[in-house]
């Protein structure tokens, strides 16, 4: 069984509104509004994949009971703390004709995080870590968290010897990176902010002192895996994108599927790639149907890579 934990989640919501303009009332003219956070997209998407998990989260206020209920729809088990200062936060994506403000978004600052709560939260997070075999964690959190939460996190699943996958950046990848885990995904442009170089290799092998598994993903260009001292690139071409809103989530929800079930590195990047392009097939936000991962899977690419620049 899968533990997800979503630090900060949200009500994702589509916005029709043709456009914005200045000094003016703005009518919205349709909302749908969808279960969110970088954790609960990757929760949903390994639910429809027919696998156990629970989403671990930060609740706050009526929005965060939406979002519990919406997961209980689905049975996904629900665990966290409550915070009492605030609301979850919503996450809003407009849709327009206008290609200058489609897919333009707005995010609400979400609840306030104390230091108390820091306490409850990782009292609580070791219980639930002790009743699953891996956990993903993914996302931001609220205002007030520690800086090195994820690291603090990792420590725990380190001493409880379960695998973690996290999918983080800025200062929390900064400092999650100050000692070793299981899995790592990062978007390119992530991962050269923080090493300040061009070359994947060359970044993988300063990573991979630390990672075990490295997923390094620059959207329609595809994934670079790294695993058990070698180099993969996958990719599979889709005919029609909806929607790419939660994509890297559900990549990152297919990386931990085929961990779960102890896959061969190649399936592992089949089934990342397959879950990322099967979410861009549905205009649901941070959703897939598993029907899709079915028909795309057998279409991947896996190509593998030179690594002498890892190796030597």
């Amino acid at each position: 069984m899968i533990l997800t934990v979503c630090p900060n989640p949200s009500i994702d919501t589509y916005a029709w509104l043709e456009n914005i303009e200045a000094k003016k009332a703005n009518r919205i003219l349709a909302l749908k509004e969808y279960p969110g956070g970088k954790a609960t997209h990757v929760a949903f998407a390994l639910k429809e994949l027919n696998i156990a998990t629970t989403l671990f989260g930060n609740w706050a206020g009526t929005t965060g009971q939406w979002i519990k209920t919406a997961c209980s729809t689905k049975n996904i088990d629900v665990d966290g703390i409550t915070l009492d200062d605030g609301q979850n936060r919503k996450c809003y994506t407009f849709r327009s004709s206008l290609a200058a403000f489609n897919n333009t978004e707005l995010l609400e600052p979400g609840p306030k995080f104390k230091e108390t709560d820091w306490e409850l939260f990782t009292t609580a997070f070791q219980q639930s870590v002790s009743k699953h075999s891996l956990v993903c964690i993914s996302g931001s959190w609220p205002k007030g968290a520690p800086e090195n939460a994820y690291n603090l996190l990792i420590e725990i699943c380190n001493r409880q010897q379960k695998k973690v996958i996290i999918d983080c950046s800025g200062e929390q990848l900064k400092n999650a990176l100050q000692q070793s885990f299981f899995g790592l995904h990062i978007n390119e442009d992530e991962l050269k902010s923080i090493y300040k170089e061009d070359s994947i290799p060359s970044i993988i092998k300063k990573l991979s002192v630390k990672v075990e598994l490295i997923a390094i993903t620059k959207g329609k260009e595809g994934l670079w895996l790294y695993y058990q001292g070698k180099l993969i690139h996958a990719n599979v071409t889709i005919d029609k994108v909806l929607s790419t809103v939660g994509s890297g989530d559900c990549l990152t929800a297919g990386i931990t599927y085929a961990v779960e079930k102890n896959l061969n590195m190649e399936d592992i990047a089949r089934y990342g790639v397959a879950c990322g392009a099967a979410n861009c097939l549905n205009e649901d936000l941070g959703m897939l149907k598993i029907e899709d991962v079915n028909k795309l899977l057998p279409k991947v690419i896996v190509t593998p890579l030179e690594n002498k620049l890892i190796n030597n």
